[in-house]
């Protein structure tokens, strides 16, 4: 159904994934948050900074820089959020000031225009931050590593306990700071949506965790729809729901917050299984990538060959030692279905992502949604 969506004309038109491919000048990923960033006025990749320069969270990294030399989690969180925001998904916000944008104000809301800036109302830019502020949050926790399974090489071990206290520390900071600002935008179905974001975003880490933690379990025994259940809690509920929410600021009907809510969900949906893919994609390389047993290839590949042989396959891949051959397991499931299959189900999650923007005017906020989607379904 969404396989072939038709061409669109004019200004801030879109294309389908016509025949199941992107369009063939998708932009790559950095490009396309440049320039949306542009469109809502400035850089969001950092809009969290005011609360990361903070005297409290200036102390804790000051703390922090007692990590170095150790292989805790923590220090590669932190050079991601400066180093590398612009090749991941560290632009929730951004996406929630775009399809504000988009939407514009609502009938109901005419007559405060004059409370916006650059299309945008306050409390949507507001909604923006505190959106990062709870992704930033649980990047933070989700580096707190099991002391149980540490070797000599990844640092001492009170080293290692005080990286532990201190994602546990500004996490909850950051968390704390966003649960503040959302109080002020004095809105309860905003709240309720935000609260039960946070809701999802713990069932689903919980869930991520809750398996490997089970002696010998190297994957989970799931099917694609489970996995995608699963990732929805903890990659795609909190962008969908600050959608959603965002029109709500705005007093839109509840069709277009449906349909803002279906644009986060399935874009944040077809940029995980992006990510999933890239171990699979990428050009060839003599270094070994390792990937995750539980990625989408990984799992369609699992449902196409069956359990008892995927398992077989991981055995044999791990040879003497325990020392896993990614390199083998790989071309093993490159061989197979799960590739292209993650690829398709990419697709049909970029168009139905695509099918949403149809309920909103055309605009260049509209086209940039739009080529957020064509780069996280484009593939070399």
């Amino acid at each position: 159904m969404w396989g072939a969506l038709a061409r669109r004309g004019g200004r801030g038109g879109w294309r389908g994934l016509a025949a199941g491919r992107p369009p063939a000048a998708a932009a790559p990923w950095s490009q396309v948050v440049s320039e949306a960033e542009k469109i809502v006025g400035y850089p969001t990749s950092f809009m969290s900074l005011r609360c990361l320069l903070s005297d409290e969270l200036s102390n804790i990294a000051m703390q922090v820089r007692k990590l170095v030399g150790t292989k805790h989690p923590l220090l590669d969180t932190a050079r991601g959020f400066v180093c590398d925001s612009r090749n991941n998904l560290q632009m929730r916000g951004l996406v929630v000031l775009l399809i504000s944008k988009a939407a514009g104000p609502s009938t109901a809301e005419l007559s405060f225009q004059h409370n916006m800036v650059s299309g945008i109302y306050s409390s949507q830019r507001s909604l923006a931050e505190i959106t990062e502020l709870i992704h930033t949050a649980f990047l933070v926790h989700r580096g707190i590593v099991n002391i149980g399974e540490l070797k000599s090489c990844d640092g001492p071990l009170k080293d290692m306990q005080f990286g532990n206290k201190m994602a546990v520390l500004s996490g909850d900071f950051l968390l704390a700071n966003a649960c503040t600002s959302l109080a002020q935008l004095q809105n309860t179905k905003v709240v309720e949506l935000i609260s039960s974001a946070i809701g999802d975003l713990v069932q689903g880490i919980y869930y991520e965790n809750s398996k490997l933690s089970e002696e010998n379990c190297l994957t989970d025994d799931i099917g694609i729809s489970t996995w995608k259940e699963q990732v929805f809690l903890s990659h795609s509920a909190l962008l969908a729901k600050s959608c959603q929410a965002a029109m709500e600021l705005a007093k839109h009907n509840a069709e277009i917050q449906d349909m803002a809510f279906q644009y986060g969900k399935h874009m944040s949906m077809s940029h995980k299984l992006h990510s999933d893919l890239q171990p699979f994609v990428k050009g060839s390389s003599s270094d070994t990538v390792v990937f995750s047993l539980n990625s989408a290839p990984a799992v369609l590949h699992q449902e196409f060959l069956g359990r008892e042989a995927w398992i077989k396959q991981i055995r044999e891949a791990q040879g003497k030692g325990s020392i896993m051959d990614y390199k083998k397991l790989q071309e093993a499931i490159k061989a197979g279905k799960g590739v292209t299959s993650a690829i398709d189900q990419c697709r049909f999650h970029g168009n139905r992502a695509l099918a949403a923007l149809e309920s909103f005017p055309p605009s260049e906020a509209r086209s940039a949604l739009a080529n957020i989607v064509y780069a996280a379904t484009r593939f070399s």
